[in-house]
């Protein structure tokens, strides 16, 4: 296996991965190496196939998801 050193990490980015890493019961590094893995090898998707994706999904959906409707359904605890 391969090493990498990483510098000049903010503090904050640092706070938010040992976070993570805690809640996903994983230590630092393996965090880190999850989330360079997912960033990496995710698949690129392009605006047009991204957009008819999303117009697809749209036609499915029988309510009209406005401001007001979802600021309702968060006051009533409704997701």
């Amino acid at each position: 296996m391969m090493s990498i050193t990483l510098k000049n990490i903010p503090q904050s980015l640092h706070r938010l991965l040992k976070r993570q890493a805690s809640l996903n019961h994983r230590s630092l590094n393996r965090e880190m190496i999850v989330c360079l893995e997912s960033s990496v090898y995710s698949p690129r998707v392009g605006a047009e196939a991204f957009l008819k994706r999303v117009r697809k999904l749209r036609t499915r959906i029988s309510v009209k998801l406005t401001d007001r409707f979802i600021a309702s359904h968060k006051r009533r605890g409704l997701s």
